[in-house]
């Protein structure tokens, strides 16, 4: 299969989820295939995203389960957190992980370049640090985003902070946390360092939390994040950071609404960007949007003849499962012949809050907007478990209906294991079910994930007479 015009039939930039699959399965077909990675295999996700995360997730809520198993007849003497402890266990997993997906890539027959690969030409790329240069047949960009910070001059002092990518290597808990955002990142460690003991205070210049979600979820995620103690403070953004040394909290926030804050730690966590930044896409004739995203067809191609591109650089859906179903639809495509292109439509996500969010699907805003007649299912209850142990949390369920047909456009959830109802959900909204299949699947009692099947009501919102 190898062209022997080229040194190989495709390069892959980036040793993220979604270049790791394309380059191995193409591999396996026969393929000779490079890729270039210039830190560790893994990508954002496995190195510094969804898996450090969720074990600090999951470190954050031990302490408040020690609490309430008193409920259930369980006596405890004094707990302790030890930081650096868990940080160890956590950075260990992930060399683990790390580890795999480079032992994968070899036993796959892939050349892998611990090295940087910016583009010559269409067909050509340099090897940054060693000067070599390579060409393939096809070149597949995988090389993800990164987190947005302001530059000096939009925010003075923005040196002083951290982003997302620092906030796991942190040796000691901050003695108090500000993050500035108010997306996935920046209230999933909210949560998390509240969790932890650690006084957070979250900053968005919105009026609540998770812009693009469903309206309930939104409100419930914002109210969450104060009773989990986290101070929110919203229609506002930073003016200036200060560091005054040898002060216990050395940092001072100033924000445009004039409210200042003292803290040791800012996060930033107010978006991501394509990581094309010194790429020389402009070399191969790949033009980026305003955004600095790779724009790709179904078929993650560029208007280039030569250079496809999968993942978070092509900004379309930037979560990990979907670089992987796009990787591996471009590998089964140029390699299998097996053309198919991934349905970026109705894909189960969720947000790590505590408790946790589980969406698929549409929010009734766009619902309305796009069907106009829509019928709303929802209830709000506390768990079975949350009646012995003291947990005022409550779970929020929601229905989304096309009236016409009684199609279940969307699903959202609120509650503790969101995100293991939301995948098994995720499979009949795909399918395309209706109210009625709900009606006529029989609840399975106790759990919280019954009253996806039981709900008949439909909601009426109170409308004031005028």
């Amino acid at each position: 299969m190898t062209d022997a015009t080229h040194d190989f039939d495709l390069f892959v930039i980036g040793g993220g989820s979604g270049g790791v699959r394309a380059a191995r399965l193409a591999a396996l077909s026969g393929a000779k295939v490079g890729l270039a990675e210039e830190y560790r295999m893994g990508g954002t996700c496995v190195i510094r995203g969804c898996v450090p995360k969720k074990f600090m997730v999951y470190a954050s809520k031990y302490g408040k389960d020690i609490k309430k198993a008193a409920g259930y007849g369980w006596s405890t003497g004094e707990v302790s957190y030890d930081h650096s402890a868990f940080a160890t266990a956590m950075h260990a997993e992930v060399d683990r992980l790390s580890g795999i997906y480079f032992r994968n890539l070899k036993n796959a027959g892939v050349e892998i370049f611990e090295d940087r690969a910016e583009f010559v030409d269409k067909n050509t790329l340099r090897l940054k640090n060693s000067g070599k240069t390579v060409t393939a047949k096809k070149i597949l960009v995988a090389v993800g985003g990164r987190p947005w910070r302001p530059s000096p001059e939009e925010l003075p002092g923005v040196e002083h902070t951290i982003t997302s990518d620092e906030i796991f290597h942190l040796e000691e808990l901050p003695k108090h946390l500000v993050i500035a955002g108010g997306g996935y990142i920046a209230v999933e460690f909210a949560h998390v360092f509240a969790g932890l003991g650690v006084p957070t205070c979250l900053v968005y210049r919105g009026e609540e939390v998770l812009r693009g979600f469903d309206a309930d979820v939104r409100t419930e995620v914002h109210e969450g994040l104060k009773e989990a103690g986290v101070q929110v403070i919203t229609g506002t953004v930073f003016e200036k950071i200060e560091k005054r040394d040898g002060a216990d909290l050395p940092l001072h926030l100033t924000m445009t609404n004039g409210h200042t804050l003292d803290c040791d730690v800012i996060m930033m966590g107010v978006g991501r960007r394509p990581n094309t930044e010194g790429l020389g896409c402009e070399n191969a004739g790949v033009e980026l949007n305003e955004k600095g995203a790779i724009p790709v067809n179904e078929w993650s191609k560029t208007d280039v003849d030569t250079v496809w591109a999968v993942g978070d650089v092509t900004d379309r859906v930037a979560l990990t499962p979907v670089a992987i179903r796009e990787g591996h639809a471009f590998a089964e495509t140029e390699f299998y012949d097996k053309p198919w292109h991934f349905d970026h439509s109705d894909i189960p996500t969720a947000v790590f809050t505590q408790p946790e969010v589980g969406t698929v699907g549409m929010t009734e805003a766009d619902a309305r907007k796009e069907f106009g007649e829509i019928d709303i299912y929802k209830t709000r209850f506390k768990p079975m478990k949350n009646a012995l142990n003291g947990d005022q949390t409550r779970i929020l369920m929601k229905l989304v209906v096309r009236a016409s047909d009684e199609k279940v456009l969307g699903v959202h959830i609120v509650g503790d294991d969101a995100a293991e109802m939301i995948q098994m959900v995720g499979i009949a909204v795909k399918m395309g079910a209706t109210k009625p299949d709900f009606d006529r699947t029989c609840a399975l009692h106790p759990s919280s994930a019954e009253e996806l099947v039981t709900m008949r009501q439909k909601w009426i919102p109170d409308v004031q007479a005028t």
